[in-house]
């Protein structure tokens, strides 16, 4: 449930960011309220996912601020970023595991490296996560014996052993099956239903509309229309309306 009293959890001001003489942000504002699923749709090299690197510290912007929970994090050093990914958690398009450690130690190691969690600690949390993703069972394999579907699965789950207070979906249902999709909407609704916020970068239009409370399009540096989910089904603006016709690439 969407809460809008007092400060927006994340506030974007004046966004900029460039790659050489690339522009990809020009100016950009956005808002995301405590306690709602925020859908960025935009068109195959809008800016989307960098949008979601620059909020975790990934990709430094070029000019404006990113306030989080009343912050401007966009000069914080390396040891407030580290605070700051302990409250942002970031889902991987591809999972992103480490392919050396067992589910169980990839799960465990935001626990091991911003936490002073004991081991009893640790392995209580994992396998109460492996519960909640419904794969208590394999937390001694390795994610190249995972399907890919299972592999995002445990990437989203690494993503909120914290409990961060924001997480940002990365093309999440990329390549998976129905069944697996709706796995991962499930999820991502059962922690907004717990009051997690959440941004979710998507090219699958169902899923957005299943678990978006509203949708933003980024188009041409910046956010051109936000849209309340209900809104869309009575009268969807035409840039939103062509991008889920599939007008937009």
């Amino acid at each position: 449930m969407v809460t809008e009293t007092g400060t927006p959890l994340l506030s974007i001001r004046g966004l900029e960011t460039r790659f050489g003489s690339k522009t990809i942000h020009s100016g950009l504002d956005l808002d995301v309220q405590r306690g709602e699923i925020l859908v960025l749709f935009g068109g195959s090299g809008s800016g989307k996912s960098t949008l979601l690197r620059a909020i975790i510290g990934l990709d430094a912007p070029s000019a404006g601020a990113i306030f989080l929970e009343g912050q401007d994090i966009t000069q914080f050093d390396e040891k407030q970023w580290r605070e700051v990914r302990k409250k942002v958690g970031y889902a991987f398009q591809n999972g992103a595991l480490f392919d050396s450690l067992t589910v169980a130690e990839n799960l465990e190691y935001p626990l091991r490296e911003l936490t002073d969690m004991s081991a009893e600690e640790r392995y209580k949390a994992r396998q109460n996560m492996l519960e909640r993703i419904g794969m208590p069972e394999i937390g001694d394999l390795y994610p190249a014996e995972l399907s890919g579907g299972m592999q995002k699965r445990v990437g989203m789950a690494r993503a909120l052993m914290l409990n961060p207070a924001l997480i940002l979906y990365d093309e999440p249902t990329a390549g998976l099956d129905p069944a697996n999709i709706k796995k991962i909407a499930n999820l991502m609704l059962d922690r907004k239903a717990e009051g997690q916020t959440g941004i979710l970068v998507t090219h699958d239009v169902a899923c957005a509309l299943m678990v978006g409370d509203r949708i933003a399009f980024l188009n041409e540096g910046r956010i051109a229309v936000i849209q309340e989910r209900a809104a869309i089904d009575r009268e969807p603006d035409e840039r939103i309306a062509a991008y889920i016709k599939g007008d937009v690439e």
